[in-house]
């Protein structure tokens, strides 16, 4: 039986419940060895020598972390875990540095990490050795992070078999952010007719921005992610160095609230369209991309130009696409779709909790 524990049980650990809880009432998935033992959010923590049932994690947040639950302490959650009979993964459902600086000791105590935060992977490269050093023992315990890039497309274990197999990756290159993503596939292609602000604002009303855009915007997350692709095929890529092209307008970077930069950004729509129609009138279309070299060096984020028969030219709604250039894939190795959302995310999250369960012979579905 794997133990679980959930720090962090928000939109996306919710998700994940549902879904564990789902999967425990099915027939046909009756028999997988998963048990959820324990839930910690910033206030309130339950953790339990018994499996939570199915109606449990249908209503956590008053069965578990109702009444019954007691005052948050991070370091009792993990002692107790630690103390579980058989194998113990912790599930870090949030984006906090703090929690993500926790992974070595966690592994040091025989705990496995899933999780979909991107900071333990993509902050100081000593943080990142660390936990591979930590995780590197075929006996010991493990670190599954498909979530950190592209919610529950199979990006990064597509990328670990490429690198296991001896394949050298030329590039790595990809739409990441399903908001740019959204915003350019509405904005930059032929025919269309809305403002760049318009699109922003579209997007904001729609869910698919932060509640900042300039989140969004400055680049800052898809440099994370190509942080972790270039470190996963064994580059030193720093999120400090890589060159990121933040299309924030200069002039709204320092303005106090989302409101007033959503107010002012259509001062700049002149600005956005001059680059849209450049594009256009070349025959391409404007992309936000992140690129991995890993031949040249040359890594980056950027507003970029691409021929409207290219692949990236043609994606619809909020969609990812990643292309691996390897030497035995010349011609891109491409998966494409939804690569943000709740629901996608945790089924990322719970593939990971799978694999674990397979590899220290706790049985599978």
């Amino acid at each position: 039986m794997l133990n679980v524990a959930i720090v962090g049980p928000g939109l996306v650990g919710g998700a994940l419940l549902e879904q564990l809880a789902a999967h425990a009432q099915s027939p046909r998935f009756a028999s997988l060895p998963i048990s959820v033992v324990g839930l910690i959010n910033s206030k309130k923590m339950a953790i339990s020598t018994k499996s939570f049932t199915a109606q449990d994690l249908d209503q956590w947040k008053t069965a578990i972390l109702g009444s019954s639950a007691v005052v948050a302490d991070l370091s009792q959650f993990t002692d107790s875990l630690a103390v579980l009979k058989g194998s113990t993964a912790v599930v870090d459902c949030t984006s906090s540095d703090t929690i993500a600086e926790l992974y070595p000791l966690w592994l040091s105590k025989g705990l496995h990490v899933v999780t979909p935060n991107k900071k333990g992977f993509s902050n100081d490269i000593s943080l990142f050795r660390k936990i591979q050093q930590l995780s590197a023992s075929p006996k010991g315990p493990v670190v599954y992070h498909e979530a950190t890039v592209g919610a529950g497309l199979p990006i990064l274990s597509t990328l670990n078999d490429l690198v296991r197999t001896g394949d050298k990756i030329v590039k790595i290159e990809g739409i990441f952010s399903g908001t740019l993503s959204y915003l350019f596939n509405n904005f930059s292609i032929p025919g269309a007719t809305q403002k760049f602000s318009e699109c922003v604002s579209v997007a904001k009303s729609s869910g698919y921005t932060e509640p900042d855009p300039r989140d969004d915007l400055n680049g800052m997350d898809v440099a994370r992610k190509v942080t972790i692709l270039g470190r996963v095929a064994g580059l030193d890529l720093s999120i400090d160095t890589l060159p990121v092209e933040n299309i924030v307008p200069e002039e709204l970077r320092g303005v106090s609230s989302a409101e007033e930069f959503m107010s002012r950004l259509p001062e700049f729509d002149e600005h956005f369209k001059k680059l849209n129609d450049e594009a256009l009138a070349s025959g391409s279309v404007l992309r936000y991309v992140g690129m991995v070299d890993g031949v040249n060096s040359q890594s980056s984020v950027k507003l970029a130009r691409y021929a409207r028969d290219h692949p990236f030219a043609s994606l619809k709604g909020s969609d990812n696409i990643i292309a691996f250039t390897t030497e035995r894939f010349p011609n891109p190795l491409i998966i494409q779709g939804a690569g943000a959302g709740a629901a996608v995310t945790a089924f990322g999250i719970f593939a990971d909790l799978i694999k674990v369960c397979e590899r220290f012979g706790t049985g599978s579905a």
